[in-house]
């Protein structure tokens, strides 16, 4: 599949790349693009919910009555779960909600994520891009160019670029990262992926060994 390569000015610069279709041609697998983004979700959970348990309520532990002769149930200290103010049974507790997940499930995933872009045409190539500050107005006229406005976009750079980022950080639907940290769940949570030419490589080398 071949894209044309565009300039920060939304114009066609004559050239076009061919994307790799080990990567944006494959038929998508749905089931472990579920298990990339549940995982994914799932480590984004802090996992920091406690609730006290019996045992640790600070209360006397006196016993409230006798064990015989009161016609009702027998009753503990004041932390029983039973009563007002008492401890709680099984409550939550910290835990770290992430599981394992085999690499080439995670590989596969990207490599679905990323078809499907490919299938909805979502995917624009631009010429490598840096700017010399960090200024928002720049940013939005890129995106205005590139008829992105107003759309999740998602701007893959071959690698980190401060200025770029800092450009984009108040723009609510924009997001930048490089090409080396994109995820499945990313890819899919945009409307469309600006990505740098060069990125593209990085991406053969991560994906397609």
């Amino acid at each position: 599949m071949e894209v044309s390569v565009l300039n920060i000015n939304g114009q066609e610069t004559g050239r076009k790349v061919a994307l790799n279709d080990a990567i944006f041609g494959i038929e998508p697998n749905d089931h472990v693009i579920y298990l990339d983004v549940k995982q994914y979700l799932a480590n984004q959970r802090q996992g920091t919910a406690k609730a006290k348990e019996r045992s640790e309520h600070a209360g006397s532990t006196r016993k409230l009555g006798r064990q015989k002769g009161g016609g009702g149930a027998r009753r503990g200290d004041i932390n029983s779960p039973l009563l007002k103010g008492g401890g709680r049974v099984f409550g939550p507790q910290p835990r770290d909600y992430g599981f394992k997940l085999n690499k080439k499930v995670k590989v596969l995933a990207r490599k679905s994520a990323l078809s499907y872009k490919a299938q909805e045409n979502a995917i624009i190539v631009v010429e490598d891009f840096n700017l010399e500050a960090p200024k928002t107005k720049d940013f939005v006229n890129i995106t205005k160019n590139l008829k992105v406005d107003g759309k999740k976009a998602l701007v893959v750079l071959p690698g980190i670029n401060k200025n770029v980022y800092l450009s984009a950080r108040n723009i609510e639907k924009a997001e930048v990262m490089s090409a080396d940290q994109i995820n499945t769940y990313k890819v899919l949570n945009a409307d469309v992926l600006v990505v740098a030419e060069s990125s593209l490589k990085t991406i053969d080398n991560i994906l397609d060994k």
